[in-house]
């Protein structure tokens, strides 16, 4: 069996735990390249590779960009088959790409060519999508274009949210570095050209991206809140302004129409209409969202029962 060199880079938990997969895999790793400590502790999610780099005996090289002369010329030197970038955070130049015999692979976490771009989960959530996947590509010029080397289907359920979709595609993600590795050993690893005609491309998220319309219907609200919750920054509205994160909501299983008190046929979106099983809120459409977990800025994540023992919130205030 030909030995296939592998230098890889990356700087978060995902390159981090394939970099494991591709070792226990029984893949060649002749390099590790992550950021700087300096640039590392710039960078959110950043982890440490000093432990893999010492138990494997790989020599690990911390750079600021994968893109500068000093960076290529040592690729050259280390002379790789291979480079897998995975889980980091800046694209990688033509002339990086160029270097290693069989390219340099990637990993996006969408059923490529669909969800290109900026935070695929998020947004599959955020349009209600029934399905999304993990894509392994051989990088190129572009964003997300390259060919399709292997990919995983993942299902999505009501249950799921940002964190628990994501672990999904992470898990996904190991599954094709195991089976990628035996592949390039023998450098049998086939690709299919992405169908750019079904492209679609999502645009960056940015924290203020994450406030809630309460005109919205219920399902639209709700996969919001599951889409923006933790690990990242959180969907938000605000109360006697000030900026109040939801964490968790759960659809009202009935609506305003089918309330008998005129009070409550009489609501508006984001109006507090009931507090004794969740903190219940008007929605667009009729519908009703129940709040289950939330927190003001600069405080802690409290159930809904919490909330409300800490907090004046009444029935008829108003959530905008």
């Amino acid at each position: 069996m030909a030995v296939c060199r592998i230098a890889f880079v990356g700087c978060v938990k995902e390159g981090q735990e394939c970099l494991q997969e591709i070792i226990a895999a029984g893949g060649d790793v002749v390099a590790i390249f992550t950021f700087t400590d300096e640039i590392a502790a710039k960078t959110s999610g950043a982890v440490s590779f000093e432990d893999i780099s010492e138990q494997h005996e790989i020599p690990l090289y911390k750079i600021k960009n994968t893109n500068t002369p000093e960076t290529a010329q040592l690729i050259k030197e280390i002379n790789p088959d291979v480079i897998f970038v995975i889980g980091w955070t800046r694209l990688v130049s033509a002339e990086i790409l160029a270097i290693p015999k069989y390219g340099c692979i990637g990993m996006h976490a969408s059923l490529l060519p669909k969800y290109r771009g900026r935070a695929p989960v998020n947004w599959a959530l955020i349009n209600n999508e029934k399905l999304t996947g993990n894509t392994m590509i051989l990088l190129d010029d572009g964003v997300d274009t390259g060919d399709i080397l292997l990919q995983r289907s993942i299902s999505i359920t009501l249950a799921d949210t940002c964190g628990t979709l994501y672990d999904k595609v992470a898990d996904a993600g190991r599954e094709m570095i195991r089976e990628s590795i035996p592949h390039l050993q023998k450098g049998e690893l086939s690709r299919t050209p992405q169908n750019h005609d079904q492209a679609t491309v999502m645009p960056k998220r940015t924290p203020e991206d994450g406030l809630i319309d309460w005109t919205k219907p219920a399902l639209e609200l709700f996969n919001w809140v599951r889409a923006l919750t933790h690990p990242y920054p959180g969907a938000f509205t605000y109360y006697q302004s000030k900026k109040l994160f939801i964490w968790d909501a759960q659809i009202a299983h009935f609506s305003l129409q089918e309330c008998n008190s005129e009070l409550l046929k009489n609501t508006v979106p984001g109006m507090v209409i009931s507090t004794a099983d969740g903190i219940t809120v008007s929605t667009g459409e009729g519908e009703i969202l129940s709040l289950r977990a939330l927190n003001f800025e600069d405080s802690d994540k409290v159930t809904w029962k919490e909330f409300l023992a800490e907090n004046e919130l009444r029935v008829g205030d108003i959530l905008n």
